[in-house]
């Protein structure tokens, strides 16, 4: 087992406080329907309600704050929503475009290439401000090696894969902007495979993505933030909460009947 029984407590608390924060928060988005509640019931339209607005926030909510927990055992350094830099060189935009310019046209992506042309003109040219710029995942380990990671819902709009390459690439660029001799990577994450027991449709993100180097998917994700065994650790976790919050869970959506 990779990690202590302490660490596994710790990790089930984040996931409980989590949850009761989205109790808190949640109020159902439509008061009367009154062939769903007469069909359905009340408590059962409320729950469909509240796991549609949870699935909406599951990546901030949840999802984000177990990552960095989880993520602490093996690395110095975690943090979710941490702040990048709010600076980039206009020379390195261009540089970006060019590179997704050619992807566009068929070049195959290779993100060790890419980087390395970001790094020769990081700092050239006009420096253009931009809005705080901000990682879902900010992870770095003992040997001082960067990951940034943008966590995505299981199944991305296929038209947005351009912004995501966009954004990995500009990460790179605006941490290289303060750390020019930083070794570091960023990568899309995808917390879970909606096909399994088949593999992920990553066929879907080739023609932007390197897919070894900028794609972790379910397990390969997990295990990397916390080491061989956190998936399946992790998936434990979950299930032992819902089992001791499932009267918690049952008594609050009671109040709707």
């Amino acid at each position: 087992m990779s990690l202590t029984n302490e660490q596994l407590r710790t990790i089930e608390n984040v996931i409980k406080d989590s949850l009761r924060k989205n109790f808190k928060k949640y109020t159902p988005e439509t008061k009367n329907m009154p062939f769903h509640f007469r069909l359905l019931g009340r408590d059962r339209m409320a729950l469909f309600s509240f796991i549609h607005s949870l699935n909406t926030t599951f990546g901030t909510s949840i999802f984000e704050p177990v990552a960095e927990k989880l993520a602490s055992v093996k690395f110095v350094e975690a943090k979710k929503q941490y702040v990048l830099g709010t600076s980039i060189s206009e020379t390195v935009q261009n540089e970006i475009q060019d590179i997704i310019n050619k992807l566009t046209m068929g070049k195959n992506p290779n993100k060790e290439e890419e980087t390395q042309r970001i790094r020769r003109v990081h700092s050239s040219g006009k420096i253009n401000k931009l809005k705080t710029v901000k990682v879902d995942l900010f992870l770095k380990d003992k040997h001082g090696n960067i990951y940034l990671f943008d966590l995505k819902t299981a199944k991305p709009n296929i038209s947005n894969f351009k912004d995501f390459k966009r954004t990995l690439l500009e990460w790179v660029a605006v941490y290289l902007r303060d750390n020019p001799d930083a070794n570091v990577h960023s990568y899309i994450a995808i917390p879970y495979n909606p096909y399994e027991p088949k593999p992920y449709e990553r066929w879907t993100l080739k023609g932007m993505l390197d897919l070894d180097n900028e794609l972790k998917v379910a397990k390969e994700f997990w295990n990397f933030l916390g080491g061989k065994g956190a998936y399946n650790e992790l998936l434990n976790c979950f299930q032992r909460v819902g089992i001791e919050l499932r009267p918690e869970i049952d008594s609050y959506f009671e109040k709707f009947e």
